[in-house]
């Protein structure tokens, strides 16, 4: 079992670079998590691709 990890993103709100850890066993997921630095409500969707265990990560206001 892989264990978390780290992913540096960029928030749409506040354009900080910021670090969020991303479970790469689980190949889709969908979730909401605030943004470290602004605190605005950030939807990521993770996706793993078959045989692979670098996550692709999409990022986005969540009320968009």
């Amino acid at each position: 079992m892989a264990g978390l990890l780290p992913v540096t993103v960029q928030c749409p709100h506040c354009w900080e670079a910021i670090e969020v850890l991303v479970d790469p066993s689980v190949e889709e997921q969908e979730y909401v998590e605030d943004c470290q630095v602004c605190c605005q409500p950030l939807l990521f969707t993770v996706a793993v691709p078959f045989g692979s265990e670098e996550p692709q990560v999409d990022l986005r206001p969540e009320n968009e």
